[in-house]
């Protein structure tokens, strides 16, 4: 039997539709179980601070159709320090928070692993991050949203690049993991998409242009993904400049644009079920694991595994989008 009374909640890192939603079901489900529930603002920095408070069901009364998060969120230093991590325990302890769930990205499991380890101490993650990047789960919360928001402005930009005959070069988030560039690609009917992970196996611009970019079409539209490796969309286009110049090539990043807006609803129903295994873990004597979805079905993921390793693209997208842009 689960020894835990009071739980503590937070977002970190980069904001995801459909964090909201995940607070709102982690909030119920948990007051549901008869558990208290302390809303931690700021991420790991409250932890620090103490900005905390305690939250009822109405706290969270008509969040699930908003963009962003409540309990907003920052980027913390201070939680990489031991000294930092020292005052977020003492924090919990003052506070008589059992245990925790954290809802975000990569650098936010990192950190959650690394508490839990340092001091025995329950955390509980969500997958919250548009990239899609963390391994052990089919999509991450945001994820379907961001895609939505990109497949809208590549819709429109299309409308510009049939009218000028233009290359754009359209530069979409995800770090290092190609998904939101491949797939909005094939969502919008892109030409074709620059990623991460095959940049490093083959120079995929002149791949792109020598397979027939352009031959049959008077515009085109590429994705790139926002990468050290891609060189992003800039240094894409600077390249074509150089070597293609007989393209007229515009660039469009679109930025934070693909992170707000209201959460679709494949993301309030994942996040809102992610929410409620949370606390069905916690109440399990689950710890330092992160709830994914796969096939369809909660899975319990460690956060070693889910940091550690790479979460592999579909290299039959790459195909099926190459056979639908001649």
């Amino acid at each position: 039997m689960s020894t835990i009374k009071c739980i503590g909640i937070l977002t970190s890192g980069g904001d995801a539709p459909g964090m909201n939603a995940a607070i709102r079901a982690v909030t119920r489900s948990a007051i549901y179980n008869g558990m208290t529930v302390k809303g931690i603002y700021r991420g790991y920095k409250g932890l620090i601070t103490g900005e905390i408070e305690e939250f009822k069901t109405q706290n969270v009364s008509n969040i699930i159709q908003r963009g962003g998060t409540i309990l907003k969120t920052a980027r913390c230093m201070e939680f990489k320090t031991p000294e930092g991590r020292q005052e977020a325990h003492n924090t919990l302890v003052r506070e008589g928070i059992d245990a925790l769930v954290t809802i975000g990205g990569d650098g936010t499991l990192t950190g959650a692993r690394i508490f839990a380890q340092e001091f025995n101490y329950p955390v509980v993650g969500l997958p919250g991050t548009i990239d899609n990047d963390l391994f052990g789960t089919d999509v991450t919360i945001g994820y379907d949203t961001a895609l939505n928001t990109i497949m809208e402005c590549v819709d429109k930009i299309r409308d510009t690049a049939s009218s000028h005959d233009r290359l754009f070069f359209i530069e979409v988030m995800g770090r290092d993991a190609g998904f939101l560039a491949l797939n909005g690609a094939l969502a919008s009917g892109a030409e074709a998409a620059i990623i991460p992970e095959i940049s490093l196996e083959k120079d995929q611009l002149s791949d792109m242009i020598e397979f027939g970019l352009r031959k049959s079409k008077n515009s085109s539209i590429v994705l790139v993904a926002e990468s050290e490796v891609t060189g992003g969309a800039i240094g894409v286009a600077e390249r074509v400049k150089k070597e293609y110049p007989e393209f007229d090539v515009r660039v469009t990043i679109l930025g934070h644009l693909q992170r707000g807006g209201s959460p679709s609803a494949q993301d309030r129903i994942m996040a809102t079920r992610m929410g409620v295994a949370a606390i069905d873990a916690l109440l399990e004597d689950q710890r330092n694991v992160m709830i994914g979805i796969q096939n369809e079905q909660i899975v319990y993921v460690p956060f070693s595994k889910a940091i550690k390793n790479d979460k592999p693209i579909n290299r039959d997208l790459l195909n099926t989008l190459r056979i639908t842009s001649i």
